[in-house]
């Protein structure tokens, strides 16, 4: 690529002079400064073929200097850089108009694949203003979404592209990880902000009903239907309509959900008028619905409908770094709500990350309210927070409540002893067979019982092809009793 005009502006001397020696012997040609009114000054000039500059400066933030920019020289492209880096940043700085938003630390081969695309990429027209965002000295604390991790951030980045569209996004991740929060930020911070914005889980809906929660009912259409009921997708008309735990939706609400998104309209449960459907769609799930594809209990063109846009969610064990932020968060809220002052020792966050959190975020959140709630000192040490993830796992595991076992915990703790009491730990081949075998037993013969020896209720519990089960019955000598519970 020939050597182009670069314009950097940050208060940092270090940062002028990496980006300043890396993009020269790339052949640009760079000028760098520590404020914006220079780097303005130059722009007024028409100098410049690119701009790189920091949101935080002595004299002015650089996003507000973005719009300027783009009145008076629209092409001009611009990278923002920002150690403000959550989600609200990111939103801004798509909203006003920047090529590229990348957080500090910046790795410094992705922000020259960024110049190189920034100088040869042709131009589109700009997005359109989403809602209004406020200023705040403190983005984060009114964020839905705290983190600062490299994970959260390129979730930040491919969000801010979002908010100006009414794309469909599929958000994927474990339970308590903010799927919800993520649907609620794309609708607040969208276009669709002014409008409403509609959640429904799918789980917790009878399956006989759940075609007449999404599209209403006419007065009659059944029995018990004594007058029109509005569904969601009307009640989410001009706004957002979030499917929460979309896997558990049962096959024919999938047929008429699919129906919906290619034509653009539905019809209520014994009505006839169609319905214009205006609204943008946001699904979530901790499935995976590949997988459930592959049982025949998920369309596929459905699936290929609803994730046009997929977001995943970390689990909290993955940015064990957001922790600290998290919990700040969390105990603001605990105050703001009346409860008590409480702060956190650095070695009670040491521990807080040593664990695995398997309700994740949703988890932390429960604990950390408890103790603003229940320990009588101002700052919470380390061995407060061990006794406490102490008594969660001794409750985890008490024989005295069925169920609060996980059954991976309960099969890791099983194989554990299984293996000990072998010869150096190894016990003899064909381990996984007889062990896959131990579980499917049990589970099918469960499934049969509580469908009354009915194969086909209980291939749909399980998730499985009618034939899948029949040979899995035959393969493990299960004796089916029909009518008998």
């Amino acid at each position: 690529m020939v050597g182009r005009s670069i314009l950097v502006a940050d208060d940092d001397r270090a940062i002028r002079t990496v980006l300043s020696q890396a993009l020269g012997r790339l052949g640009h040609d760079v000028r760098s400064t520590g404020n914006a009114a220079t780097l303005w000054r130059w722009v007024e000039d028409g100098d410049g073929d690119l701009v790189i500059t920091d949101v935080v400066m002595p004299d002015e933030n650089g996003l507000d200097l973005i719009p300027r920019i783009k009145r008076v020289r629209p092409d001009l492209r611009v990278i923002v850089m920002s150690a403000q880096n959550t989600l609200l940043t990111a939103v801004k700085a798509n909203e006003r108009g920047a090529f590229e938003y990348l957080p500090k630390p910046f790795d410094l081969k992705e922000l020259l694949s960024v110049v190189e695309r920034a100088l040869s990429a042709p131009q589109i027209r700009a997005p359109e203003p989403v809602a209004d965002l406020e200023d705040s000295d403190e983005i984060e604390g009114g964020l839905p979404l705290i983190g600062r991790s490299p994970a959260m951030q390129e979730i930040y980045r491919v969000m801010a592209r979002l908010m100006g569209t009414d794309l469909t996004v599929m958000v994927t991740g474990e339970s308590g990880t903010g799927k919800e929060l993520v649907a609620r930020a794309l609708h607040s911070y969208g276009k669709r902000g002014s409008g409403p914005f509609v959640a429904i889980n799918m789980a917790a809906i009878p399956r006989d009903l759940i075609e007449s929660e999404l599209f209403g009912h006419e007065k009659g259409a059944f029995t018990g239907a004594t007058a029109r009921f509005t569904g969601r997708f009307e009640q989410a008309q001009g706004g957002t309509l979030f499917l929460d735990e979309i896997g558990d939706m049962p096959m024919e609400a999938q047929t008429r959900l699919l129906r919906v998104l290619q034509e653009g309209e539905f019809t209520t449960v014994g009505g006839r008028t169609p319905i214009p459907a205006d609204v943008r769609i946001v699904t979530a799930t901790h499935r995976d619905l590949r997988q459930n594809i592959r049982q025949g209990v998920f369309r596929e063109d459905l699936y290929y409908r609803l994730n046009v846009v997929p977001i995943r969610l970390p689990p909290l064990r993955e940015r064990r770094e957001d922790i600290p932020a998290l919990v700040r968060h969390f105990l603001r809220g605990a105050a703001a709500d009346g409860l008590p002052r409480k702060t956190l020792a650095p070695d009670a966050l040491d521990r807080l990350g040593q664990h695995r959190w398997p309700g994740n975020v949703r988890e932390l959140e429960n604990m950390i309210r408890r103790l603003a709630a229940l320990c009588s000192e101002e700052t919470i040490g380390a061995d407060v927070i061990a006794a406490e993830l102490a008594d969660s796992a001794t409750m985890a595991q008490s024989p005295e409540e069925p169920g609060s076992e996980s059954l991976g915990d309960a099969v890791d703790r099983h194989l554990k002893d299984f293996f000990a009491a072998h010869k150096d730990g190894l016990p003899p081949p064909g381990l996984y067979d007889r062990v896959v075998q131990e579980v499917e037993r049990p589970l099918i013969n469960l499934c049969l019982a509580a469908t009354r020896g009915n194969q086909i209720k209980a291939a749909h519990i399980l998730g499985l092809n009618r034939n899948t089960l029949r040979k899995k019955i035959r393969e493990l000598d299960i004796q089916v009793v029909r009518g008998v519970r």
